[in-house]
């Protein structure tokens, strides 16, 4: 659990593109929002330019042994940043040592380690996080908040698209996220996971049964590894065998009844981050995008006929979510204020004078979209629908 100090003690482990995102929200969180606890910069964990990365991010301290740092009595949430493979261990061990675990998402590989997971921080009760951080942008807080006032009805359809087109090159080298022992899947495990998460959190609903299918484009590419900023990377002459997808696409019937398309594909030509979903009811619908992140579309069927038609709502304004610890109105926020939302829900979370309060999505929510994407893989290979009770 959290310590008596007036400050969150927090270790961050993994140092990669997400380390940076997670680092930027700690240090600007407390900047922002009014926070009953405030983060403390207490450790930094990678291989490499340890202390290069402390430094230019805020850490106070930096080790290269993550198991080090569970030790540590200043520390008391751990933040996992880590490729998908190392997630459970290091979960687990955290927990086991008495701390909080915020983990990226997908939590793990499979279905069986995100119940490890969630087993060990129920066992030790601690806190726990998962970081979906979409669910932070105005706009989609907005959509969830418009669902639950009765003002789409009740719901027909879900149709989400997460589109990228990062390794569209068959010369992009073979990086961890295309390796299945490290990354778990493909497109489907790492872009899929926000469109069903994102689906779960604005409709309320959960999934029934689902019916998919995968493909792998490009089957070998030169070895490499990540490098630098964003999503570039290093080859060799050497080729390897490509051992996820590069694209996935399921059916899915949702408990309220809802019919439901997801598509996850890196190879959309000219898309960098189209993360969007549309939602369908009786009474009106909804569209985001989130290349055009500050804006959500609405369309209300009780409008006179001669007014009807999607409105553009520019979710910049203070009764917007979130948008009152920002800018002016009409003053976009961007990809990195999600995060930094994330973070300050997870502190107010923590609450003053030792009261709690819940925080979604934890653990039981990442397993909740880990069972539909194994659903969905085992789908693809036995070629019919799939029961999420299937999912053991």
């Amino acid at each position: 659990m959290a310590s008596k100090r007036k400050t969150v003690g927090v270790a961050l482990i993994g140092g990669g593109f997400m380390g940076k995102a997670h680092s930027n929200a700690y240090l600007k969180v407390a900047k922002f929002f009014q926070l009953p606890v405030e983060p403390v910069m207490a450790c930094f964990c990678d291989k490499v330019n340890l202390r290069e990365m402390a430094d230019r991010w805020g850490w106070r301290a930096a080790e290269g042994d993550w198991r080090k740092v569970l030790a540590r009595d200043d520390v008391d949430l751990v933040d996992i940043c880590t490729p998908n493979n190392l997630h459970r261990d290091m979960a687990v061990a955290a927990a086991r040592a008495g701390k909080m675990v915020f983990c990226e998402k997908p939590l793990a590989l499979n279905v069986a380690q995100v119940r490890q997971m969630l087993a060990a921080v129920r066992k030790a009760r601690v806190r726990h996080f998962a970081a979906f951080n979409y669910r932070r942008c105005p706009a989609v807080a907005l959509a969830r908040q418009i669902v639950e006032e009765g003002r789409i009805g009740r719901l027909y359809h879900v149709r989400a698209c997460y589109l990228q087109d990062w390794i569209m090159d068959p010369a992009f080298p073979l990086v961890w996220r295309l390796k299945k022992e490290i990354t778990g899947s493909g497109a489907h495990g790492d872009i899929n996971a926000h469109s069903i998460d994102m689906a779960r959190y604005i409709t309320g609903e959960e999934f029934r049964e689902v019916c998919g299918m995968t493909e792998t484009f490009i089957k070998k590419r030169p070895l490499g590894e990540m490098a630098g900023q964003g999503l570039r990377a290093r080859k060799s002459k050497q080729m390897g065998a490509v051992t996820v997808d590069d694209a996935a696409i399921f059916m899915a019937r949702m408990t309220g009844g809802a019919l439901a398309t997801f598509t996850a594909t890196r190879f959309a030509a000219g898309r960098r981050n189209a993360n969007g979903i549309e939602i369908y009811g009786s009474k009106g619908a909804l569209a985001f995008n989130f290349e055009r992140m500050n804006e959500l579309e609405f369309y209300d069927a009780g409008d006179p006929a001669h007014l009807q038609g999607y409105r553009r709502i520019l979710a910049t304004d203070p009764p917007h979510p979130y948008m009152d610890a920002w800018w002016p109105g009409g003053h976009g926020v961007g990809y990195e204020h999600g995060i930094i939302n994330t973070v300050a829900d997870i502190m107010r979370s923590l609450g003053a004078r030792g009261k709690a309060a819940e925080f979604h999505p934890d653990f039981e929510d990442a397993l909740r979209t880990q069972e539909v994407l194994d659903a969905v893989l085992a789908s693809a290979k036995k070629r019919r629908w799939v029961r999420i009770s299937e999912i053991k």
